[in-house]
This record gives structure tokens, sequence and C-alpha cells, in this order.
């Protein structure tokens, strides 16, 4: 038999029993264990909701409470705006096989009206919606972890080969400033493999050059260019303005000092290599995994490591090695998956084989170790052989 709206509601609360807002204040300061359920709608929840709810509008209830929900007799406190959608919710719940389901009387509106504390999402326009619809529908990302996102600032060490994709890729994910060091400008033989740039920005700064291309790309995204040589000097000042801080060099000297620095601020370094056809990418995060000198205590001697000019590169190597590092720093920033924090990933591109190999912390390493012996901040040109005494410091991106 056909049964009306009223009707629907009285056979409810015959079966749901409602609570006050005051009375779900204190069930949440005594049970942590209770999950908040908020069956309004995603447009309703971003402008205010109870502090530790769960999204789940009305419309997706069934398809998805098992995902969020799995276990069947966890406590239950379902709110909607007024009381109404959530006391519905609640007796479709209670069909579905949860034991202990409430409704909160009044909704939000309620909670709001009392003076209770909530909090409230980051506000995307219209536009952001759009662009980041498909990081909104992973449980991994979702709004909150857009937010992070588009909060987080991010150090590119070079705008070349390995700095171009990532650049690309963490300006498309919504990376909300992004500061570039690089003192080069574009050349014809950087195109091969540098696809921030192009013909027509040959002669330019690389900082201004990339600076064009992700603009065109995201406009959401500030970038910072440092169009500058990374030095002793320099290296603390620059580093404390970001989060984390991704290695796109291709000379021995700057990789030291980027993992130095790293080290003695505590910033995470995610860092990449490129060598003809080959690619190693790893993630040195202080306290928490091995640093660089860890693998490597000191650089190597002069004219034992060819650089990408002396021994070329396939043009699209750093385009795979870069767009791991995009990937971890994302995974940094969100504090989701498990980042390549004392592992390091080794591609052979020619033979296709991929390797994930361990990274010990060494006890005895002169950055890191119990024992620490580098205190300060060394440029470590004349050792590698770059450069006579008194010529102006080095940094060049693959």
């Amino acid at each position: 038999m056909a049964k009306t709206f009223k009707q629907l509601m009285e056979e409810a609360r015959r079966e749901i029993p409602e609570v006050s807002v005051e009375d779900v204040r204190q069930r949440l300061a005594r049970d942590h264990a209770a999950t908040l359920l908020d069956v309004r709608e995603k447009e309703e929840f971003r402008e205010g909701h109870l502090q530790g709810a769960v999204s789940l509008p009305r419309g997706f209830l069934e398809i998805r409470v098992e995902e969020t929900v799995p276990d069947k007799q966890t406590p239950v406190i379902a709110y909607c705006g007024g009381g109404t959608r959530s006391l519905i919710a609640a007796r479709t719940l209670k069909e579905m096989g949860y034991t202990n389901v409430v409704s909160m009387t009044g909704g939000f509106t309620a909670w709001k009206n009392a003076g209770l504390p909530f909090a409230q999402d980051h506000q995307f326009t219209p536009e952001q919606l759009t662009r980041y619809s498909r990081h909104f529908l992973l449980p991994e990302v979702g709004e909150a972890g857009q937010a992070k996102l588009l909060a987080a600032k991010v150090l590119l060490l070079g705008a070349g080969g390995l700095g171009s994709p990532t650049a690309l890729y963490l300006a498309a994910a919504g990376v909300g400033t992004l500061g570039i060091v690089d003192h080069d400008v574009v050349d014809l033989s950087n195109l091969q493999r540098q696809i921030l740039h192009s013909n027509e920005r040959i002669g330019m700064s690389k900082v201004e050059s990339a600076r064009i291309a992700i603009a065109g790309l995201n406009p959401d995204v500030r970038v910072v260019p440092h169009p500058e040589r990374l030095s002793s000097e320099n290296a603390l000042d620059i580093f404390r303005q970001y989060d984390i801080i991704v290695d796109g060099c291709d000379n021995f000297p700057t990789r030291y000092l980027v993992n130095d620095a790293c080290v003695m601020l505590g910033k995470p370094n995610v860092h990449g290599s490129i060598f003809q056809f080959e690619g190693m990418a790893s993630v040195f995060v202080p306290g928490r995994g091995p640093c660089y000198r860890c693998l490597f205590p000191e650089p190597p001697p002069p004219g034992a490591a060819p650089s990408c000019a002396e021994a070329g590169v396939l043009g699209v190597l750093p385009g795979l090695v870069g767009c791991v590092q995009a990937l971890e720093t994302i995974k940094l920033i969100l504090g989701a998956g498990r980042p390549l924090i004392g592992r390091m990933v080794h591609f052979d591109t020619l033979s296709m084989e991929v390797r994930v190999n361990r990274l010990p912390r060494d006890p005895a390493c002169p950055m890191c170790g119990e024992h620490p012996t580098i205190t300060t901040l060394i440029d470590y040109e004349e050792f590698c052989g770059l450069r006579s005494p008194g010529a102006p410091s080095t940094h060049a991106a693959a």
C-alpha cells in the first residue's frame, strides 16, 4: 500500500532514536568510536559540518556506506540540515543491518544555533570544483587532500629534464606554490627533453619560461622564481620558505649541498637522477630514513661521473623519473601511501627492468649519523673538479 511522506516519517521515528545536539556533544566527548555521518549534499557540507564528520550524501548512502562504515556494529550518529533526511537515512541503515544508529534532531542548523563548534572546509571556486573533480573522487585525496595540495609549497631545483615533468604534474595537481631555482636560459639542445620550454622561448630565462608554461596550465599555481645559482650562501634561506625540496639537478656538488641543507632544516628531499638510459628516484626525510650521504658519503673524484651534456641522455627518461618525483611529492603532501623513504627505485629503460632497493640508514653517516661531523654547508665544486678556485658556483638541471 502506498504511503505518504508523513506516514514514512512517523514509522521512522518509531524505529530510530532521535537525540538532541547536547546529547550528541556529550556522546562525542565520551565515545570516540562513534561515526558521525553527514548525509547532506556536498555543497552543504563544505559550508560547515561537525568536526570529524564523514560526508556521505543521502543519494549515495546505500551504495557507499558499507565502504565508509564496514563494521555494522559501529555506533553511527546521522545528521542533516534539519533532522529529516538523517532520520530516513538512519532507518535505511537499520534495514541494511546497522544495529546502533541514531538521528540528531534539528541537524546541523540546531548544532550551529546552539553555538557549538563546527569545521568549515576549503571553499573551492566553481572552476576548481571542475578542475579537481577527479581528485575529489579518490578517497585518499578528496576535498581535504586537494586543500592540502593547494596550501603546499614545493621547491624545484632545476627547470630542466627532471624539473619539467615534475613542475607540470605538480601544477596540474594544484600544488599552490612552486618555487623554481635555475640560473640558466633555454637552449635549443634542451628541447629534446625539457618539456617546460619551447622554440619561441629559446634564450629566455628558464624560470620565466617555466612560469609562462605553468600559468597556461593552471592559474591556481603561484610560481616563485629564483633565477640564481644555489650555493652554501643562499641554500638555507631559500629552502626555509618551502615544505618539500625536489632535487632535479645533474651535478654532484649541488646534490650534496641539497642533502645537507635538507638535513639541517628537517626538510624532505625528493631525489631523482638520470644517466643515459637509466634513472633512479628516492625520498630522503630526516629522522625517518637515510640521507643521500648514507649511500655516498663523499662526492666522486674529478671526471668519475660525466654529466648529461658529456654522456648524453634519452629524452624520455627524465620524463619517467620526473613523474615519479611528482608522485612522491604528492604522496608526502597528502600523507597517503608509502613514500620511497628508505628505498630507491631504479629504471633500466633498455631492458625495461624496474628494481626497488632497500636503503639502510648509516649510523656513521657524517651528516645524519649518531655523531655527525658536517655542521656547515660546503661548496664542492673544487672537489669535483667543476671549477677553479674563485670561479662562480655551478648549477645545472638535467
